[in-house]
């Protein structure tokens, strides 16, 4: 998958990503339709970063969870 595009089918795939390899319990709340396109890179980068982890503490999943809140969509 060329990741450096842009596109709906590339956040869905790095949201579903992270989702499955932070093991999330509520992985429900998190739709990749809640992210903005805008900030595809912020989300790349965050996809890059924990797809490079085996393993990852309490406070890492925290952080990037609240990272990925942070990259959502403002309603």
């Amino acid at each position: 998958m060329d990741l450096s595009q842009n596109t709906a089918e590339n956040i869905e795939f790095m949201v579903t990503a992270i989702k499955e390899k932070l093991r999330m319990v509520n992985a429900g709340a998190v739709k990749p339709e809640d992210f903005n396109e805008e900030m595809y890179e912020d989300l790349h980068d965050l996809y890059v970063m924990v797809n490079r982890k085996d393993h990852f503490s309490p406070s890492e999943m925290n952080a990037i969870i609240e990272e990925m809140g942070n990259l959502r969509r403002k309603a």
